[in-house]
């Protein structure tokens, strides 16, 4: 039971897109969650997949299936300098008390 994230470098120009993926294994867990950590500093949060629906911030768009052998894609619209970062995804069990921050 683990969770996949690929690819593990991406270089892009500005102002192109980029995707980046993330699965898993384990079946009880139906959300994942996005960051970035830029500079090895604060983690910023991008948004969610929750099962099948995506809740990005601005800027980004999450998309396809978070249960256990479902793939998450994570996308950047529009690349710039802040971009360059280290990007995690990571796994959450959903339930009717629990919201990502």
């Amino acid at each position: 039971e683990n969770v996949h994230q690929r690819p593990a470098a991406l270089y892009k120009n500005q102002g192109e897109s980029a995707k980046m993926e993330c699965s898993h294994s384990i079946s009880s867990y139906n959300q994942i969650l996005w960051y970035k950590q830029s500079n090895y500093r604060e983690f910023v949060f991008l948004g969610y997949l929750n099962v099948k629906t995506g809740f990005p911030e601005a800027g980004f768009k999450i998309e396809g299936d978070a249960s256990a052998g479902g793939t998450s894609t994570l996308t950047i619209n529009q690349l710039t300098p802040n971009s360059s970062a280290v990007y995690y995804c990571a796994i959450h069990v959903d339930s009717p008390d629990t919201v990502p921050q």
